[in-house]
């Protein structure tokens, strides 16, 4: 599905927060919330996907807490009622430091990031498309609350036999890339897979080639310009190989002013300076390898 508009910003909203989600929750709809956690100010925050102006019915309850060690309460409220607490111990925010939120509608989940890295991923409870109002309440104070609709592209493709190819995945990038644009790949690895591919092109010319090579333990990364290959950049990978045979992974990439930014399965892996520098015209990916791809999100 592909959307076209976008809502307005509210920009240095007033907390405690109310405003209207204009056309209610869809699936592909992103809210990122930017702001500071007050140094002195409470022990609480929340971020509330609610139905309506009134507090009864909470679709999604997002809620960091500084007491007893700090947590994040995740929740849903029906006619006034809470339901099961999902919490997380670990507790990112600290006081007086600045934060990013951004909360992606998917069919099954909302998905969560926290300045950039995945940070919980919690299942629908009620139907999203009844959430029409966002509020922000308790120790923050807000910069801006932003809405960006998202291109999703669902892709279940027919599993592949072991060691052969899969047909290329092609898709057009809408817009092509431009900076805090991010491409999400998910897949699943087959057991005796050899390597797949991640390209991003422009024209015949790939601007980023992301090649993982098992029988190499490997990760390479390279640009194709005129069809000659650049230098390939194999070393500074943060921690050691993240794709594994028969598991499944997501590779996330986020284009930035002068590199892309990869994470898989949430964390940050590398940057690639970039070599093109075009961004316009870097509006095609590609995808192929020993993998069942699942699904793509530009």
């Amino acid at each position: 599905m592909v959307f076209t508009c976008a809502q307005p910003p509210y920009l240095n909203p007033v907390t405690p927060f109310s405003g209207i989600i204009q056309g209610g929750l869809q699936e592909g709809l992103e809210i990122t919330v930017r702001g500071t956690v007050l140094p002195s100010s409470g022990t609480r925050f929340a971020v509330d996907f609610q139905t309506g102006r009134s507090d009864d019915d909470i679709a999604f309850h997002f809620n960091p807490r500084f007491e007893e060690g700090g947590s994040v309460v995740c929740n849903t409220k029906k006619k006034g009622l809470w339901g099961l607490e999902e919490k997380k111990t670990h507790l990112p925010f600290q006081r007086g430091s600045p934060f990013e939120l951004s909360f992606l509608v998917l069919s099954s989940c909302f998905q969560v990031m926290l300045n950039g890295s995945l940070f919980v991923q919690y299942p629908h409870r009620v139907p999203f498309h009844r959430v029409d109002t966002l509020s922000v309440t308790g120790a923050v104070q807000l910069s801006s609350i932003s809405f960006q609709k998202q291109t999703m592209i669902h892709r279940e493709l027919s599993a592949p036999q072991q060691m052969s190819e899969m047909n290329p995945f092609f898709t057009c990038i809408p817009g092509g890339l431009y900076p805090s644009r991010r491409i999400i790949v998910s897949g699943t690895i087959l057991p005796n897979a050899q390597w797949f591919r991640i390209n991003l092109r422009s024209g015949s010319d790939i601007a980023f080639h992301l090649n993982p090579r098992f029988n190499q333990n490997s990760v390479v990364r390279n640009t194709m310009i005129n069809g000659s290959w650049g230098h390939e950049e194999r070393k500074y990978l943060c921690g050691p190989m993240p794709f594994i045979r028969g598991q499944s992974f997501t590779v996330r990439i986020t284009c930035k002013a002068h590199r892309l930014r990869v994470a898989v399965n949430g964390v940050h892996k590398f940057d690639y300076n970039h070599r093109m520098k075009n961004f316009c015209a870097i509006n095609v990916l590609d995808v192929a390898g020993h993998i069942r791809l699942t699904h793509v999100q530009l």
